[in-house]
């Protein structure tokens, strides 16, 4: 078969160009060795996460939120039988979604796995043995990435589990180790804390959350400590043992010192990710690579003419709508159009209670390139609709460059924080000052008004504080 484009990796980075690409006229072909689309992010990531995110949500609201409205309800009983079902129903949705954009859109959907055997030329294999050889004109690299692992420690999605393992444990644990204070660990370990788990983590820097700002990650963290959340800080796990009721781990400070031991039922390593590119043949095709990562030009092209990467396996954040417009960019340029990303208009969100949501610089980021700025910064605490719902934790934080207003980086804590972020993310995409948004009437009540009032305050002018 002969083909346009092929696209080895069918999450979000390669489904995405896969479909950009057939709406451009070209014949497509994408390559993955799961039988459902989707990668990580739809199979085993952002989606089935989130719906447990959601339902632990509901769990615990109808426990302890729902007297203060006047909703008398018996004590809730977990079903977590129900709750896994709703996730793998929302895991087939949105899998059953991607086969038909594909049919839709002509693409032809190979499982097998990719191996680059020349620029132009794929062969796949599939899981009957037979290997199947294509021919395009152009192959783009979007195979993801991988659980990081932690060295001397073997998981076995049992008593030490990788974000796959958690979500999918068959009862909640009474205390969950998590190794790792980044979003994914927080994310799951807060799932299983509303289960009833008494959460441990353990992170070798200083701080939760590294990469966003230090103000909003200081006071989540006083947020999760009420959630039964226990943390340490600068602290590294040696070893992890397994006993017949759970594990063992041996943690010490980074810095040196004496150790100690926590015991837990579970043990999640959630240390990030890695590129994933085994098996797809590129040293022998000349693919250069650095540190695990596919190198790429800025108009996403390898060393090897005709190979593109994008997504997981190239530098930038591990993000799926960082591939996802990687992949509208890289069809568009194929095509002969001007396919681009801003990454400096990324947003990233935490999917906790209350969530956490970023885009742009952070105040250490500003500081550290010796950049003046001014901050605005407004409490849900002083926002109608916040207290109304009862969800008053957190604030929004707008950095503005001193000299001429423009919005540099803004940063969200609070309820509903990963839609509110758009609002900023728009308004930097196209160059906007605190001073725009200020000027932008928003509705009454809203908790997207917060966002206007951190605006105002950049110029010392909140009205409601």
């Amino acid at each position: 078969m002969s083909y346009d484009l092929i696209v080895i990796g069918a999450g979000p980075a390669g489904y995405v160009c896969a479909i950009r690409a057939a709406q451009l006229g070209m014949k497509v072909a994408i390559v993955d060795k799961r039988k459902n689309a989707g990668g990580t992010c739809v199979n085993i990531g952002c989606i089935p996460s989130k719906a447990l995110l959601y339902a632990s949500e509901m769990f615990e609201e109808a426990g302890h939120g729902f007297a203060a409205l006047g909703v008398v309800v018996d004590k809730p009983k977990l079903d977590l039988a129900a709750m896994m079902k709703h996730k793998d129903d929302t895991v087939d949705s949105n899998v059953k979604g991607l086969a038909f954009l594909f049919k839709k859109n002509k693409i032809d959907f190979a499982v097998g796995s990719a191996r680059i055997v020349a620029p132009g030329k794929v062969d796949v294999a599939g899981e009957d043995g037979k290997t199947t050889p294509l021919e395009t004109k152009a192959i783009v690299i979007a195979t993801g990435s991988d659980v990081a692992r932690l060295p001397g420690v073997e998981i076995d999605e049992k008593q030490i589990i990788s974000s796959t393992g958690a979500l999918s444990l068959d009862k909640p644990p009474s205390k969950l180790l998590v190794v790792g204070a980044g979003v994914i660990g927080l994310e799951l370990g807060s799932v299983w804390a509303r289960l009833g788990a008494q959460v441990t983590v353990v992170e070798f820097l200083d701080r939760i959350l590294p990469g966003m700002d230090g103000e909003v990650a200081k006071q989540f963290q006083r947020l999760l400590e009420k959630q039964n959340f226990k943390f340490h800080l600068g602290h590294k796990v040696s070893k992890i043992d397994k006993i017949a009721k759970g594990v063992v781990a041996t943690i010490e400070p980074a810095k040196g010192g004496d150790a100690i031991t926590v015991e837990a039922d579970v043990a999640l390593v959630a240390i990030g990710r890695r590129p994933f590119t085994e098996g797809l043949g590129l040293d022998a095709v000349g693919v250069k690579t650095e540190r695990g990562q596919v190198v790429i030009d800025e108009h996403f092209r390898t060393n090897v003419e005709g190979i593109y990467a994008i997504g997981d396996v190239v530098r930038g954040p591990m993000l799926a709508h960082k591939g996802e417009d990687e992949g509208v960019a890289v069809a568009e340029i194929l095509a002969g159009q001007h396919g681009h990303v801003n990454y400096d208009v990324i947003p990233a969100v935490v999917y906790t209670s209350p969530e956490v949501a970023s885009v742009g610089k952070t105040e250490e980021d500003l500081k550290s390139a010796g950049v003046a700025y001014n901050v605005g910064k407004f409490p849900f605490s002083a926002n109608g609709r916040a207290r109304s719902m009862r969800k008053t934790d957190g604030f929004v934080k707008f950095l503005a460059d001193a000299a001429t207003d423009r919005v540099l980086g803004v940063h969200i804590m609070g309820f509903g924080a990963g839609e509110m972020i758009h609002e900023a993310a728009v308004l930097m995409e196209f160059g906007g000052s605190a001073e725009d948004l200020a000027r932008t009437c928003h509705a009454h009540p809203t908790m997207s008004e917060a966002v206007r009032e951190a605006a105002l305050g950049v110029a010392k002018r909140s009205i409601h504080i």
